[in-house]
């Protein structure tokens, strides 16, 4: 006699609600994998930089080029270290602790690596496993694998990247747009605070955003600038002579 097909398994009501549960739970775990980005957690930024970004944080998980400034760098590390997030600089001897404290970033929850040379990709990679967000200043180009392979690391490990380059795949670019300092006079007087525009623009906001602030105040803080002042319209003919009369 021939081989006999083996008979349909019969399913019992109760291995019939297992597999539903099983399916309902296979769901929601894809679901919460494919998760839209704009549920995805922030960092928080100051208050007074809050509307640079369309989230008024910086994205758990992105990577970020900004221009190589100390003030805008302490400027965003100042309130994810003062909520409790570790921070990290690689690559940069020359930055002052002293200023970063001033600017409001908690030195407790800051680590330094001033020269990792042509290990600075290796070092940060290492550091996204345990340190929440990082800023590079990197010192050598990399090759488009070893870029893939940091950004799928930054999502794993839900890590911020801060870095002083153009980035590919950055969730935006923030730049120093124009800046201005004050207190100087016709050659005398002493520097007092700067005013500065600060713009980023990224793959949702593409017209970019702006804001306007004091980084660093008399203090050494960062806060918003007050609007400038608007030149005053001249007045008529006819006024002017009844002015000066």
């Amino acid at each position: 006699m021939g081989n006999a097909l083996p008979a349909p398994t019969a399913l019992s009501p109760a291995s019939t609600a297992l597999r539903a549960q099983e399916v309902h739970r296979l769901r929601s775990e894809i679901s919460r994998m494919q998760r839209r980005r704009s549920d995805a957690p922030l960092l928080p930024l100051d208050p007074a930089l809050e509307g640079l970004l369309p989230d008024g944080g910086l994205r758990v998980g992105s990577a970020y080029s900004i221009s190589p400034s100390p003030s805008l760098l302490g400027a965003l590390l100042a309130a994810p270290s003062q909520k409790g997030s570790w921070c990290a600089i690689i690559g940069m001897p020359t930055i002052g602790v002293e200023a970063m404290s001033d600017l409001g970033v908690d030195l407790e929850r800051l680590i330094l690596v001033p020269d990792p040379g042509q290990r600075w990709l290796t070092v940060a990679t290492a550091l996204s496993e345990v340190i929440p967000i990082i800023a590079v200043h990197p010192r050598s180009r990399v090759a488009d694998a070893d870029i893939a392979r940091l950004n799928a690391r930054l999502r794993d490990r839900s890590c911020t990247l801060l870095i002083t380059a153009p980035w590919p795949q950055s969730e935006a670019t923030i730049k120093v747009e124009t800046t201005e300092w004050h207190g100087l006079g016709s050659g005398w007087g002493l520097l007092s605070d700067r005013t500065v525009t600060l713009r980023a623009s990224g793959r949702r906001f593409e017209s970019g955003q702006r804001v306007r602030v004091q980084m660093p105040t008399s203090l050494g803080r960062v806060d918003a600038a007050p609007a400038p002042l608007r030149p005053m319209a001249p007045l008529p003919a006819s006024k002017r002579w009844a002015a000066a009369g």
